[in-house]
């Protein structure tokens, strides 16, 4: 074998794959998180996923761990949805989303709790388990206090994250932080400040100006390129 393609087989043992699934209620922004940080996109129509949305994203953690994220949003699935048991089986991290200017979404990650205790109740182990309280963009709106949202996260030795989808950020942060946890790979200073994203204003589209007049053949014209 030549060195060559022993590099590569070193490279396959260190690649590892996790499967992390996003739940909680409708709306709390699942599909726009799992799209923000899949794709860097934001769609600000609201439409409830129906059955699966499955994203891939590969990352880096530490030096020598390559992941690829498998992110899946089950968005459309109830509590009491038939195949939910089947879409969290195997997961090795779930995120209980909540939107953190809905109090109702707040206390409906009880239950999301206790159905994946369910789940998980005869396997060989527990899955990391991270609260997310998600559009941290809409703090003045807040109706769910950061303590409430921290003594849930003690009481069920749950990982505290708050996230914008819409902005972005924090949400490189928080998966990274989620998948290093399962790895048991502790991020370095670099690394936290490499994938923390700085809240940005959102950027409105310029209304459309109206046609300029036509230049005489007198005028004298000139145009600017900027580049």
């Amino acid at each position: 074998m030549s060195s060559s393609e022993d590099e590569g087989s070193g490279e396959r043992d260190n690649h590892r794959q996790l499967k992390i699934v996003i739940v909680g209620d409708g709306a709390s922004g699942k599909t726009s998180l799992a799209t923000r940080y899949s794709q860097e996109q934001f769609g600000k129509q609201y439409q409830q996923t129906v059955g699966l949305d499955f994203f891939l994203k590969r990352i880096n953690i530490g030096e020598s761990a390559n992941v690829t994220l498998q992110v899946w949003d089950i968005g459309g699935q109830t509590l009491g949805g038939k195949m939910l048991d089947n879409y969290l089986f195997g997961a090795h991290g779930v995120l209980l989303v909540y939107d953190i200017t809905s109090y109702s979404s707040f206390e409906n990650v009880e239950d999301w709790f206790q159905k994946i205790r369910e789940v998980f109740k005869d396997a060989d182990k527990f899955p990391h388990i991270a609260l997310v309280g998600n559009k941290a963009d809409l703090e003045h709106m807040r109706t769910v206090k950061v303590e409430k949202h921290q003594k849930l996260a003690q009481e069920h030795s749950l990982s505290s994250h708050f996230v914008s989808a819409k902005t972005g950020d924090s949400v490189n942060l928080c998966f990274q932080r989620i998948a290093a946890d399962i790895l048991g790979v502790k991020l370095t200073k670099a690394e936290i400040e490499h994938n923390s994203r700085v809240v940005k204003a959102e950027v409105l589209k310029p209304k459309a100006e109206p046609a300029p007049r036509p230049v005489s053949s007198h005028t004298r014209s000139s145009m600017c390129a900027v580049m």
